[in-house]
């Protein structure tokens, strides 16, 4: 008997509320990284109606100007209109910010201390971190997530070329895929939800959503006659943004990462420097996934593995294939583990994080994406895990 499914994924524009806090909160980061490397980084970012807060914890020799910062994140965003209360040249911008705890920096220092087990650079927190890949499309990323992000990226690309002057930044998609025996066969449903001038008509926006953005990005063969297509359900979607709800760094991670087909340890990415195991770790978990994947070993790999902090060896690392494995997970697992370093400053090494590259990853996932830059997303260890397969 054939296995059969629906699973669903959603995707957020740059100009959802707490999209534009991770957006600040990524910028800030950046900056620093681009004036000192060594920069530790805890950046939160509040937003509501036309008030900013930038809090966290920030030690740095950068010296920043975190109101154009924010200001200049706002205006690429798109908020730029003067029917928007939330507005680029308009917000006020509240700081608060400290530097990082002495207590924590300690743990994360390449230094003795009293107490510490080992002079090693250890985990900045404790916590557990889950990387993911799969076989059913180009990216190695499952379909309902990477689907949900083209029709968030192509309703950006259209907004910002002016194209279509009634489109606002905030902006939501949806897509449900069916499957059958763990194989997508089609799109049952297609949701966009997208802010609006008050000039739009519902037809105007439904047609153009339906025909411009999902049939020309979604695949023709996987959408059928019977599809759903449900854009802005509600009927408008003119108040959005900040002014519509608020706004908080680190409440989209299961955007941010797998659209809630691998798991997610919990921990947020935006706003956090590599020395944060929230977001460096969870790289490394992709970056190992997708080369199982990519060797050939695995249809579907989830590594997980999980820190103390203050330490810097994992205290366990588990792979599963979910049957799907050439070989045993075992033998996988000590493969990967003869391969990869999982001490939080051989992932820095080996990934190249000390670079100001986060603003390329805030939106549309931090994984699936093929840039150079993203190091996680390269599978130059594939002859090295078939090498160590014993």
């Amino acid at each position: 008997m054939s296995k059969r499914f629906i699973f669903s994924s959603e995707s957020v524009g740059e100009g959802h509320p707490d999209k534009v806090c991770d957006t600040i909160s990524d910028a800030v980061l950046d900056a620093c990284l681009a004036q000192d490397k060594y920069s530790r980084v805890a950046c939160e970012t509040y937003a509501k109606s036309n008030v900013v807060i930038v809090g966290g914890e920030i030690t740095t020799q950068a010296k920043l100007d975190f109101v154009t910062l924010a200001r200049e994140a706002i205006r690429e965003i798109g908020y730029v209109n003067d029917d928007d209360v939330f507005h680029a040249d308009k917000v006020f911008v509240n700081l608060l910010v400290t530097q990082q705890s002495p207590d924590i920096a300690q743990g994360v220092d390449a230094a003795l201390a009293e107490g510490k087990k080992k002079a090693e650079q250890g985990a900045g927190d404790q916590g557990l971190m889950f990387g993911y890949a799969c076989d059913e499309t180009p990216e190695l990323m499952p379909s309902p997530i990477m689907f949900a992000h083209r029709l968030g990226r192509e309703l950006t690309r259209v907004r910002k070329s002016g194209q279509v002057a009634w489109l606002r930044p905030d902006a939501k998609s949806q897509v449900s895929v069916e499957y059958i025996d763990d194989r997508p066969v089609r799109i049952t449903n297609a949701v966009i939800s997208t802010q609006h001038a008050e000039s739009a008509t519902h037809k105007e926006i439904e047609e153009f959503c339906i025909e411009e953005i999902i049939k020309k990005v979604l695949p023709r063969e996987l959408l059928t006659p019977e599809t759903v297509y449900l854009i802005n359900p509600t009927g408008r979607f003119v108040v959005g943004g900040p002014q519509g709800d608020t706004g908080l760094t680190g409440r989209k991670i299961i955007v941010d990462s797998y659209g809630g087909w691998g798991r997610h340890g919990g921990g947020a990415f935006s706003g956090k420097d590599p020395s944060k195991v929230d977001r460096s770790a969870a790289y490394m978990g992709r970056y190992v996934a997708k080369n199982i994947v990519a060797a050939g070993l695995a249809k579907r790999a989830e590594i997980q593995f999980a820190y103390a902090i203050g330490y810097p060896d994992p205290v366990s690392v588990f792979v599963n294939t979910f049957g799907t494995g050439t070989v045993s997970d075992e033998a996988i697992t000590q493969a990967v583990e003869a391969v990869f370093s999982f001490k939080p400053a051989d992932i820095v090494t080996q990934l190249n994080l000390l670079r100001p590259i986060y603003g390329q990853t805030t939106n549309y996932g931090h994984f699936g994406k093929s840039n150079p830059d993203l190091t996680w997303e390269h599978t130059d260890k594939v002859e090295a895990l078939k090498n160590a397969i014993k």
